[in-house]
């Protein structure tokens, strides 16, 4: 059974320019039979201008360039073209970054079922992906809310097979999925489009959570959907590479105190004591809330100090 999780539905998710990406190029990557999953890539903004016109080939041939690489990946709700990830794009992409993105088998235009299994492998098919067309420039993992716990098990992955990347941020991120349910005001988030969609609880961002769904039970939804059972936070304590954690402090989906958690959690963890590990929190006041740090102007210089820090961890 294939599903697409594709909020908004306005979207022509393969015009990336139509939301104000005018060099990014729409890719479509097959990890697996019967499974495609829809890729942006948006390049260095600097670029803007050569990109016009330029095709496929153009743009993977640009990863080797002297940038380095973000991959990012997104949170429950929407898809690559949501508004914040686009202006995330922008953001990065005006401080040189290369950022790569794509949604999930069964999210957007990507063919396939949802399952943690799944998320984790079309993540670590683009990374792959990306290596082999980068060259030696730096590759970043950045995961957002739901993105954070498919970004921790990927890098996991990675660490195990002596591949890490060069570093790993983790955007308003949760220790496991049962402590992100209880701590939001409803006791598990729905997506009602489908009855099939309910295969998405495996992995819950309460983003989308809709008004009256709060009635379900979390403990009918792990037994009967076979959440997954293993904390994120264990997988943290398995990673070896820089760790930079942000949070807002009034983040209302995933809250504050489970980014906290996650960062007492890694800090003195042994896999981490020869890298950087760093949370940087965002006042209330800022109303940043879940889904915009983009918009802080202590970005770029946030991470240009740590990202910087871990290129000389990199070279060491």
């Amino acid at each position: 059974m294939t599903i697409n999780l594709r909020v908004p539905y306005f979207i022509d998710l393969k015009k990336p320019q139509d939301q104000g990406l005018n060099h990014t190029c729409n890719y479509y990557l097959q990890p697996e039979d019967e499974v495609t999953i829809g890729v942006w890539h948006t390049i260095p903004s600097i670029w803007w201008k050569n990109a016009q016109g330029k095709d496929q080939m153009w743009y993977e041939d640009a990863l080797a360039s002297n940038h380095p690489i973000i991959l990012y990946l997104h949170g429950n709700a929407g898809t690559r073209g949501g508004d914040h990830r686009v202006e995330l794009y922008k953001v990065l992409s005006s401080l040189g970054y290369h950022v790569v993105t794509f949604d999930y088998r069964g999210w957007g235009d990507s063919v396939g079922t949802p399952s943690e299994r799944g998320m984790t492998y079309d993540a670590l098919h683009v990374f792959d992906w990306i290596k082999a067309r980068s060259g030696d420039n730096p590759v970043y993992i950045w995961g957002h809310s739901l993105g954070t716990g498919v970004a921790t098990n990927l890098v996991r992955r990675l660490c195990e097979r002596e591949t890490p990347p060069d570093a790993l941020i983790l955007e308003s991120p949760f220790t496991n999925i049962r402590e992100e349910a209880k701590s939001h005001p409803f006791s598990v988030a729905t997506i009602l489009l489908k009855n099939a969609f309910c295969l998405v609880f495996r992995y819950i961002d309460t983003s989308l959570a809709l008004t009256g769904s709060s009635s379900i039970p979390l403990q009918a939804v792990e037994l009967n959907l076979q959440m997954t059972k293993t904390p994120f936070s264990y997988s943290v304590k398995h990673i070896s590479c820089p760790l930079l954690i942000l949070h807002a402090e009034d983040d209302p989906v995933v809250p504050f105190h489970l980014g906290k958690k996650l960062y007492n959690i890694a800090a003195p963890s042994r896999s981490f004591r020869d890298f950087k590990v760093q949370f940087v929190p965002f006042h209330s006041d800022l109303g940043y809330r879940h889904k915009y740090i983009y918009k802080s102007p202590e970005l770029p210089r946030i991470l240009r100090e740590f990202l910087g820090k871990s290129e000389a961890e990199r070279q060491h």
